[in-house]
């Protein structure tokens, strides 16, 4: 059984520029596995970004994970894309791409970059899903400005979903059992908000979901994608906005992800200085290229659409600013103009929060920005970053310093909790402390 080209190719040649512009921010809706009927016959329809592919094959539980005769089509045009049309695939069916890079013999077998569901860790394959839900929380939308406004207060509950509480047997909550528990102990706390480190799908979950390789997959170690869907519904219905720990800074090398995606550098820069992460062990994303910040701001937009997220708490924004974060003289290249500005990504970082506000009004950026990079809080036309808050790191750190002062010696250390108080006059900050996990 071969795939068929789809007559009706969800890309048209306007969502070619704006990908390849950076400018395209739904390519969920273009990208990965989309059940459709085509010519009366049932199935899935796949693409996928591979530029440097000499071939792209879609194996799963379907077809033994055989590629033989289950081969993508490149389209005509110089986008990368390869897509097609299996007829017989349904919904939860397992799959990955199958990838012969135009040079060497390797062959790379990659989890969906737009996948919607993933299998639960150790295992990696990718799951055809809808998306379909019956959201419960049409009233929250109305009224959620008055929430997520600047003027309105902030209390958060940041909570790490798979940790918080297990069971007996050390079974992680799922969804619905956090909807039972979670729930109702935010509420009865007093928060405004709660706030997820990150739910998206990683591989290894001792990094608090921040290697991220599921840019569009709830984490499956809790349940189905409408399974969160029904925890955000269940939040809003108690009046608790929902924000959501995003990071757009780095990913992991896991062979089954991002990394070396077509056997070249699809995702991450090429040049280690620009695309390796010293502290982290992992790749940077290519600011520069047109397809990844696409791929990216999509990313960001999906959770706010598909999942009514109220809120993007952006990570480590300063290792995205800076050529020289975290790296010794001589182990970066200053910018065009002699300074260490990534400028490549601080306009991404622009892109980013103007589709956020002008698609999503009623919602908040946060920076989780360490530095004193200026304006971080400022709008985008008078010279700033345009996030809504700054998430204020040194206030936490600061006072932990001075409470594990002896008392005798505090009345040397009160600058330490004076001193940040000077950045609410020229910056939105929001202050920090530790993480509420239990």
């Amino acid at each position: 059984m071969t795939s068929k080209v789809n007559p009706h190719s969800l890309f048209t040649e306007f969502d070619i520029s704006l990908f390849q512009g950076g400018k395209h921010f739904r390519l969920y809706e273009k990208f990965g596995a989309h059940m459709m009927t085509h010519n009366g016959e049932e199935g899935v329809y796949f693409a996928v970004f591979a530029p440097n592919a000499d071939r792209v094959e879609v194996v799963g539980s379907f077809n033994d994970w055989k590629g033989q005769g289950y081969s993508l089509f490149v389209r005509w045009d110089t986008s990368g894309i390869w897509e097609g049309f299996i007829p017989g695939v349904k919904m939860g069916d397992l799959y990955k791409y199958q990838i012969h890079p135009k040079v060497g013999h390797q062959i790379l077998t990659k989890t969906d970059p737009y996948g919607f569901y993933q299998e639960e860790a150790p295992k990696t394959a990718s799951i055809v899903w809808s998306l379909e839900h019956k959201w419960k929380d049409k009233q929250w939308l109305k009224i959620r400005h008055q929430h997520t406004s600047l003027e309105a207060p902030y209390s958060i509950y940041e909570v790490h979903s798979t940790s918080w509480k297990m069971h007996p047997n050390g079974d992680l909550y799922s969804y619905d059992e956090l909807i039972e528990h979670l729930v109702p102990y935010v509420k009865d706390m007093g928060f405004t908000h709660v706030e997820f480190l990150p739910i998206m799908e990683h591989p290894f979950g001792g990094s608090w979901g921040y290697q991220v390789n599921g840019f569009f997959a709830p984490t499956s170690r809790q349940g189905e994608p409408q399974g969160f869907m029904r925890l955000v519904d269940a939040f809003h219905a108690e009046g608790i906005s929902v924000i959501l720990d995003w990071v757009p800074s780095h990913f992991p090398s896991d062979g089954h992800g991002l990394a070396t995606f077509d056997g070249t550098c699809v995702y991450e820069h090429p040049d280690p200085q620009k695309g390796y992460h010293p502290d982290w062990k992992s790749h940077i994303f290519n600011y520069t290229r047109g397809e990844v910040r696409s791929f990216l701001i999509s990313s960001a937009l999906f959770w706010l659409e598909q999942f009514h997220i109220d809120g993007l708490r952006v990570d480590a924004v300063a290792s995205v600013l800076y050529l020289d974060y975290s790296r010794k003289e001589g182990e970066w290249s200053p910018n065009q103009y002699g300074g260490n500005y990534y400028l490549e990504a601080i306009d991404f970082i622009k892109d980013f929060n103007m589709a956020v506000y002008q698609n999503y009004p009623d919602v908040q950026t946060i920076a989780e920005e360490s530095t004193a990079f200026p304006m971080v809080t400022h709008p985008i036309h008078l010279g700033g970053l345009g996030f809504g808050m700054k998430w204020m790191m040194g206030w936490m750190n600061d006072t932990l310093e001075y409470f594990k002062t002896d008392p005798f010696f505090r009345r040397y250390e009160q600058g330490k909790l004076t001193f940040n108080m000077f950045f609410m006059l020229i910056q939105r900050i929001m202050y920090c402390h530790f993480p509420m996990m239990r």
